[in-house]
């Protein structure tokens, strides 16, 4: 019997946040094994959050993550607000609304252009993607620059921002700003729209899986807010969720695996497309039914499209918000209560789930997050088992390699935020 092992370790996942490693075994040209590993250490945050007053959370759960921030803050004060029956305005919603497009749009055109074009044109970053299409990264810079402008007008800052706090946020920004903004965005859409035309035109793998998509739903499109739902017919509550979703510990990665009632599941742009195609505004619906319209997909490389294809949805939404904007009220009066908030919202790589314990004085006493990268963590390694099979696994070992990073990319994995720490007992 002739075994054959291939393992790709850290400089394979070079275009993704954090350390990883994919080891394969292959026995005989079959697939026996294969373990996505993600082997950063613990970085404590749900420890570092006991004790602390409810409102040092924002600020610290933006700590988490530097490309997603907002998601963090939001889905932290969601918890926060519930639990305080915080009477929250309609300007507060839209205004977190509006935050929360500028962070899709900062991290879906960098996660395009940095981390998955480059491998469409065999190059091994954006510096080569550069060279030959020029044009493309600078419209991906003018795109991204506007998500970084939005965040930064509500939140102070583009990275970690400060603005956002339990019942609102600290300030309103003035009309003055929104205008100027607002000129800023008008001119980013026609090129999102060109970029989303182009992406269609790349082409990609075919390799349809079956899975089941999870996200929020609303009658808009979702994002700061929403029921949960499947595309098996599952619809909760923010509270709802431990009873269908559960996290345990796999040898091979420090990692938590999330699995909704027993099975892998997806989160992330892809998903929300497949359950929200009819919630998009109607210009997206022409210019998807002229691309010949791939939505819902079962292929995880139309991953990239569905980013796309967001970018353009929360531009407009924060150009519509945008035009009609004066400064208001910025934040809500309410009383701390003891007991659990429950809090989510889609990060740009999917959903993010969190939940606080807090007592009389308004200290938190415990703290859970589920972050996007462990509740797809169990459906990557699903994906690279199907993919790379149907890929050939009698293929030289760097073309598997190249392969796997491609699959891997499609979700766009967060390593860093996904790592938590938990008792591990050893059998020796």
């Amino acid at each position: 019997m002739t075994e054959r092992r291939i393992k790709i370790d850290v400089p394979s996942l070079a275009r993704v946040e954090g350390e990883g490693a994919l080891h394969l075994k292959i026995t005989e040209g079959a697939l026996d094994a294969l373990q996505f590993k993600i082997y950063e250490p613990p970085r404590f945050f749900e420890k570092f959050l006991e004790g602390r007053h409810y409102t040092e959370v924002p600020d610290i759960v933006a700590r988490i993550c530097g490309i997603c921030p907002v998601a963090y803050q939001v889905s932290a004060v969601n918890a926060l607000e519930s639990l305080f029956q915080a009477p929250l305005t309609p300007w507060i919603k839209q205004m977190r609304r509006l935050l929360y497009c500028g962070e899709w749009i900062q991290s879906h055109s960098l996660h395009i252009h940095l981390l998955a074009l480059p491998d469409y044109f065999s190059e091994e970053s954006v510096l080569g993607l550069a060279a030959k299409e020029p044009e493309v990264v600078k419209r991906g810079f003018a795109i991204q620059e506007a998500g970084n402008r939005l965040i930064r007008f509500l939140g102070g800052r583009s990275v970690h921002p400060v603005g956002l706090k339990v019942g609102g946020f600290h300030r309103a920004p003035s009309a003055e700003e929104a205008k100027e903004l607002l000129e800023f965005l008008q001119e980013r859409l026609p090129e999102a729209v060109a970029l989303a035309e182009w992406v269609a035109g790349i082409k990609l793998p075919e390799d349809e899986q079956e899975f089941v998509s999870v996200a929020l739903s609303t009658e808009q499109f979702a994002i700061e807010a929403g029921l949960l739902r499947n595309s098996q017919g599952l619809q909760i509550t923010e509270d709802q969720y431990e009873a269908h979703f559960t996290e345990s510990q796999s040898p091979h990665s420090t990692a938590l695996w999330s699995l909704m009632d027993g099975q892998d599941y997806l989160v992330g742009p892809l998903a929300r497309l497949n359950l929200n195609h009819d919630c998009l505004p109607a210009f997206l619906k022409t210019l998807l039914n002229r691309l010949g319209d791939p939505f819902p997909s079962r292929n995880m490389f139309h991953s990239m499209l569905a980013r796309a294809i967001e970018i353009c949805v929360v531009l407009h939404e924060a150009i519509s918000i945008l035009q009609s904007y004066q400064p208001d009220t910025p934040s809500a009066e309410f009383s701390v209560r003891a007991g659990a908030g429950f809090g989510w919202s889609e990060a740009p790589r999917g959903l993010l789930w969190h939940r606080y314990t807090v007592d009389e004085q308004g200290i938190i006493t415990a703290a859970k997050i589920v972050p996007p990268t462990s509740q797809n963590q169990a459906r990557i390694e699903r994906d690279l088992e199907k993919s790379l099979t149907a890929f050939g696994l009698d293929k030289a070992d760097e073309l598997l390699r190249l392969h796997s990073e491609k699959v891997v990319r499609n979700y766009d994995p967060c390593i860093s935020c996904a790592t938590h720490f938990l008792k591990l007992t050893t059998e020796r």
